[in-house]
C-alpha cells in the first residue's frame, strides 16, 4: 500500500479550517547579499515565524526544478511522480473552458522571434492581454482549422493563451515547442507514444502557420507551445482529504489545476491581491468550506524578470494584507511557495522552499523570521512532496491515528 493510499484511510472530516497562502516563486538567493525574503519588511510573517513552526520544503525531490503545476499538486497532497499533469490542459479548465472528449491542449506564449529563429524574448516583453486578443483573433480568422482539425484559442493574461485541438486521434502527452532558454531555436513537437502522430503534424503545421501570419509583427512575432496534453482524471481533494476546497486565484493555470483537485474557484473582482482578500471574506462566511487555497503571482513574475526589487515590494505588500486573513482566526494557516524562482537566475529553481505553518497546537521553535536562512532550522525540518499536506491535516486534527 502506497503512501497516499495510507493516508486516504486515516483521514477523517473535522470543523478545523486551513489556510494555505502560496507566494509564487517566493524562495530566492542573495548572491553576497540577502534574498528577496530575507531583504523585505514583513513583521506579519515574521510575527507568526515566531508563533508557529517553520522548516524547509522540496516540492518535487532534491536537485529537481519544478514547474508551477507539479509545485502545486504537491502542495495539495499529489505525489508529482504519480501524477503528471501538463499546463495545456489546466491551462484551459482555468481559463473557463468545458473539456471535450478527444481535445489537445496546449498552453501558448507569445514570443520574440530572432534571426536564424532564435528566441530572444520568451514573453515578447510582457505584452498588454488587449494585444493577446488582437493576435489571437488575427490567427484565427487565417486558421480556423487544419484538415480535419478545428481550432480554438483562449487568451489569457499579458503573453499566455490556450489553444485547443478538436479532432479525432489527437492522443497526447507530445514534447514543447518552447526551448525554456533565450538565443536558441524553438523545437518541433514530437509525440511520446505512436498514438501521437497525428497530433504532432497538426500541432507543428499550427506553429509554422503561426510563424507566416505574425512575421511582421513586433515584439509578439510567434508562439510558443508547452505542456501538450489531453485532459488527465485524478481524484479529488474531498475523495483523498475527506476536504471541502476553495480556491482564490486570478490567472487562470492556478485556477485550472485546482478545479483539477476539486476545488471551487471564488469569483475575485479585481486582479489586485487586495481583490483577493476580498473575495477569500466572503468565501469564508460560507461555512462549506474547509480548506482555503490563496495563490499571489507577483512574486513569480518579478523573479523571472530578474527583478529583485519589485518582488521585495509584492512580499510586503502580501504581508500587510495578512491581518485581514488572520481576523478570520483559521484554525491552521500555512504561508509557502510553490517553487523558488530566484531574481538572481531569472527561473524557477531547485533550491528548497520556505515554509511556515501557524496552529495553535504547532511546537514552536526558535525562528524569529520567515526566511531562508532561518527556515533551514526550523522545526519542521525538510518536507518532500506531499508530506506538507500531512502535517498540515494533522494539525487540524484531520488525520486518526496508525495502527490504532
Amino acid at each position: 500500500m502506497g503512501g497516499m493510499e495510507i493516508l486516504r484511510n486515516l483521514v477523517k472530516k473535522t470543523p478545523a479550517r486551513i489556510v494555505l497562502v502560496v507566494l509564487d516563486g517566493v524562495g530566492g538567493l542573495g548572491g553576497a547579499g540577502k534574498t528577496e525574503l530575507e531583504s523585505a519588511r514583513k513583521p506579519h510573517m515574521d510575527q507568526l515565524a515566531r508563533e508557529g513552526v517553520c522548516g524547509l520544503w522540496e516540492p518535487v525531490a532534491p536537485g529537481i526544478t519544478p514547474g508551477s503545476i507539479s509545485g502545486h499538486l504537491s502542495l495539495f497532497g499529489y505525489d508529482p511522480f504519480s501524477y503528471r499533469i501538463l499546463r495545456g490542459p489546466v491551462e484551459a479548465l482555468g481559463l473557463g473552458y468545458l473539456p471535450q472528449r478527444g481535445d489537445l491542449y496546449a498552453r501558448g506564449n507569445f514570443c520574440t522571434l530572432g534571426p536564424n529563429n532564435l528566441v530572444t524574448d520568451r514573453r515578447a516583453g510582457r505584452i498588454s492581454t488587449e494585444l493577446n486578443r488582437q493576435l489571437l483573433t488575427k490567427i484565427s480568422s487565417s486558421i480556423p482549422q487544419i484538415q480535419d482539425v478545428k481550432i480554438s484559442l483562449l487568451s489569457g493574461y499579458e503573453h499566455r493563451f490556450c489553444a485547443i485541438f478538436h479532432g479525432d486521434n489527437l492522443n497526447g502527452p507530445l514534447t514543447d515547442t518552447d526551448p525554456q532558454e533565450t538565443m536558441k531555436p524553438f523545437l518541433p513537437s514530437y509525440p511520446l507514444t505512436p498514438e501521437g502522430e497525428k497530433a504532432a503534424r497538426v500541432v507543428n503545421s499550427f506553429v509554422s502557420s503561426c510563424q507566416e501570419i505574425l512575421k511582421g509583427e513586433h515584439p509578439a512575432n510567434f508562439i510558443l507551445l508547452r505542456g501538450i496534453d489531453n485532459l488527465p482524471r485524478i481524484p479529488g481533494m474531498k475523495e483523498l482529504f475527506h476536504l471541502t476546497p476553495a480556491a482564490i486565484a486570478i490567472y487562470p493555470a492556478y485556477r485550472g489545476i485546482a478545479q483539477l483537485v476539486g476545488m471551487k474557484c471564488i469569483p475575485v473582482d479585481g486582479e489586485a491581491p487586495e481583490d483577493e482578500i476580498r473575495a477569500f471574506q466572503s468565501a469564508w462566511d460560507s461555512p462549506s468550506y474547509d480548506f482555503f487555497y490563496l495563490h499571489f503571482k507577483k512574486t513569480d513574475s518579478y523573479g523571472e524578470d530578474g527583478n529583485f526589487a519589485r518582488k521585495v515590494q509584492e512580499i510586503e505588500k502580501i504581508d500587510a494584507l495578512l491581518p485581514a486573513i488572520l481576523q478570520k482566526q483559521p484554525d491552521v494557516m500555512v504561508i509557502t511557495g510553490d517553487h523558488s524562482t530566484p531574481a538572481l537566475m531569472k527561473s524557477h529553481s531547485w533550491h528548497p522552499v520556505p515554509v511556515l505553518l501557524w496552529a495553535k497546537n504547532a511546537r514552536r521553535d526558535s525562528t524569529l523570521h520567515f526566511s531562508e536562512s532561518a527556515c533551514l532550522w526550523g522545526g519542521l525540518g525538510h518536507l518532500r512532496g506531499p508530506e506538507l499536506m500531512t502535517v498540515l491535516l494533522a494539525h487540524a486534527g484531520k488525520l486518526n491515528r496508525f495502527c490504532a
